[in-house]
């Protein structure tokens, strides 16, 4: 029976290619100049998604909350309407780079394990803010072509948008693996921004879910190089701004508004959640304190961290919706400029293989993805 971090997973195929059913606006509401017109607005492309990655399981039971227990939205913005009009796509063109290895590191069996990316670029000039997504997969999975109507959308706005890999608890791999693998990918697309028609100086991260999660991490920690491994190293990991979408944070906590069964079933000795917090073998996340303050991004936050935009479903079943609370409010009370909004009913982003393509479309909403591009629009310059 999975949790958490194996109802992911099971999911994120399926999830893909039904979120990327959700039509993608014109995005390009921003300042900069207007890119050339691609086609008529037409719902975004879908991905091809690895073999195997469809569905759960044959015979494999989904978990979930059966109850979820409201939180303080005081100091958050509320979102009602989840039913407006979805974005669209095809008012820009895009160059595409596909399968781009940006790192090699060690997997299970100390065997090479190549990380991958895509990246869109729009065909207009000069270079283009960078935006790395980090696809969700509950820490046991991380399919570079989820979101990818939400990328081309966002891509359109007039950034380059970098969809990349990361190691996983199959790979032998815990919170610190996959936060190096981020910076990774950050430090290679610095290190190539000419070829990629990058600005090296305004880089953004954004995630959902398991992705949330580890952009919250690299944004908290910032110049910190324990986490800067591999290659590149001449150039910076840092971020100037990041969108967390429904991410976990304080692992420990992340069934507390759930019922009394889902929180029993979360924090299950040896699951993938305590061995991403690297927990050692047999132990449950509850049973090492250390090790969830080290896994955990509020650890990490100063008042010298990035500007974060933070969302999350009021319904969401499977990660509490006090996580990006707790967040929002250490992030806040350190000074850091933190935006949270609350999707009132909506549930978490990564559903629609259970509730039908309906459970994606609050997350592609015009209102939503433009809270986005207004938030990339703020923090990061653009040509």
């Amino acid at each position: 029976m999975p949790g958490f971090t194996t109802l992911i997973a099971t999911l994120t195929g399926t999830v893909a290619v039904a979120a990327t059913l959700a039509a993608c606006s014109s995005p390009g509401q921003g300042t900069g100049a207007a890119a050339p017109s691609a086609t008529p607005p037409h719902d975004c492309p879908t991905a091809t998604l690895p073999t195997g990655t469809a569905g759960p399981p044959a015979g494999q039971a989904i978990t979930m909350a059966t109850s979820v227990a409201p939180s303080d939205t005081s100091t958050s913005t509320v979102l009602t309407n989840l039913n407006g009009p979805q974005i669209q796509c095809g008012r820009t063109a895009l160059d595409t780079y596909s399968d781009i290895v940006f790192a090699t590191p060690t997997g299970t069996g100390g065997t090479a394990l190549p990380l991958k990316l895509d990246i869109q670029v729009p065909k207009t000039d000069g270079p283009k803010p960078l935006v790395v997504y980090v696809t969700g997969g509950g820490f046991v999975m991380a399919p570079k072509e989820n979101g990818l109507n939400l990328r081309t959308y966002v891509a359109e706005a007039g950034y380059a948008v970098a969809s990349i890999q990361y190691r996983t608890v199959p790979d032998g791999a815990t919170y610190a693996d996959g936060v190096a693998d981020v910076k990774s990918a950050i430090r290679y697309l610095r290190a190539h921004a000419g070829q990629y028609r990058i600005d090296p100086n305004q880089v953004a991260v954004w995630g959902e879910s398991a992705g949330g999660y580890l952009a919250s991490m690299v944004g908290t920690t910032n110049g910190r190089t324990q986490f800067d491994v591999g290659a590149n190293l001449d150039q910076s990991s840092a971020v100037q701004a990041v969108v967390d979408k429904f991410g976990p944070s304080d692992l420990d906590k992340l069934a507390a508004d759930f019922d009394p069964a889902m929180q029993r079933y979360t924090y299950l000795p040896g699951n993938s959640l305590a061995r991403w917090a690297g927990v050692s073998s047999g132990r449950s996340i509850l049973d090492d304190p250390a090790a969830d303050a080290r896994a955990n991004p509020i650890t990490y936050v100063t008042n010298a961290a990035p500007p974060f935009l933070i969302m999350h479903g009021s319904a969401d079943k499977l990660v509490s919706p006090s996580q990006t609370l707790l967040l929002h409010t250490a992030l806040l009370a350190a000074g850091v400029d933190s935006t949270r909004y609350v999707l009132t009913g909506a549930n978490h982003g990564d559903l629609a293989f259970l509730n039908g393509p309906a459970a994606a479309l609050p997350w592609s909403t015009q209102e939503v993805m433009n809270h986005i591009v207004t938030f990339l629009n703020g923090h990061l310059r653009r040509q």
